[in-house]
């Protein structure tokens, strides 16, 4: 952005995260970015209110999948600072954690770099009575090692080939799979990563991968439209969450899983149905994200 603050609507081609001061124009637009339905963020009054009653359902839900031994494997990918970690911890805030862990992998060591691409994350997987929760996951060879150039662009397609037959694999395994992919407008981008420059507690989460995306937006769009052609399926199918508002993405991906399985004590009334505004298949994002 130029240091003046003067930058032309939707010019984000002199962004300068450095800069104390964000720019009116994209803090006015980030709210709406992206097709966002809502004008106004909920409420925080109402967002504790249902979340701590959906957090009851959850651990319900947890003795539930002790008792049965059964599996779950939730992937959260997302447009960069779209609320995936914070979706995941209070995924996770009151359940035990001893059972439900999660998975957040660091760049592969040179011996990972030597092994099939999908077996560092298979040693996540869980055993009966657990869950896990990727905070991303094996679909990074979708999205951003195409766009930065960290895989070839044959890895790129053997990968997009061969993600489908290896989520079959865990599907018929009897692992319950929910994938989640959270999208923000590009002016919400901004503002977050302005937010976590200059938050001396939110620095850490700001990368250099970060940095070098900003000018990139159209090429990961790219790439994701590309992934859910060749991923979305009707037994491991997309979650697309617009999570412009972090409080309504959270309480709709607690929706979402809880809406879909049954488990003893069940609260329908309070687990309801996963808001439409906000999400959808793969189909609603490509046509209007």
């Amino acid at each position: 952005m130029g240091k003046n603050g003067n930058q032309q609507v939707g010019d984000f081609s002199d962004f300068d995260l450095d800069h104390q001061t964000l720019p009116d124009w994209i803090d006015g637009q980030a709210h709406d970015s992206g097709s966002y339905p809502y004008a106004k963020r909920m409420k925080n009054k109402e967002y504790v209110e249902k979340l701590h009653a959906l957090h009851i359902e959850l651990a319900k839900f947890q003795r539930h999948v002790n008792e049965r031994g059964e599996r779950l494997v939730l992937v959260f990918e997302g447009r960069d600072a779209a609320g995936k970690g914070g979706s995941i911890k209070r995924f996770m805030e009151h359940l035990n954690p001893r059972s439900a862990k999660v998975g957040a992998l660091a760049k592969p060591t040179d011996e990972e770099r030597g092994q099939w691409y999908f077996q560092r994350y298979i040693a996540h997987l869980p055993t009966k009575g657990n869950m896990t929760l990727f905070d991303r996951s094996w679909y990074n060879r979708a999205g951003v090692e195409p766009v930065m150039g960290f895989c070839t662009p044959e890895q790129n397609e053997q990968f997009l080939q061969e993600a489908p037959a290896f989520e079959k694999m865990l599907n018929r395994e009897g692992i319950k799979l929910f994938k989640f992919w959270l999208t923000i407008g590009r002016e919400m981008q901004m503002k977050r990563f302005h937010a976590r420059r200059h938050d001396p507690l939110k620095q850490w989460k700001l990368s250099p991968i970060d940095y070098k995306s900003i000018p990139l937006w159209d090429d990961y769009t790219q790439n994701i439209e590309k992934m859910f052609r060749f991923t979305h399926e009707q037994d491991t199918p997309w979650t697309i969450i617009k999570a412009n508002d972090k409080r309504r993405a959270r309480l709709a991906i607690i929706r979402s899983v809880l809406s879909q399985l049954e488990y003893e004590g069940k609260d329908a009334q309070v687990v309801g149905e996963p808001d439409a505004k906000i999400v959808g298949g793969s189909a609603d994002f490509l046509s209007t994200a």
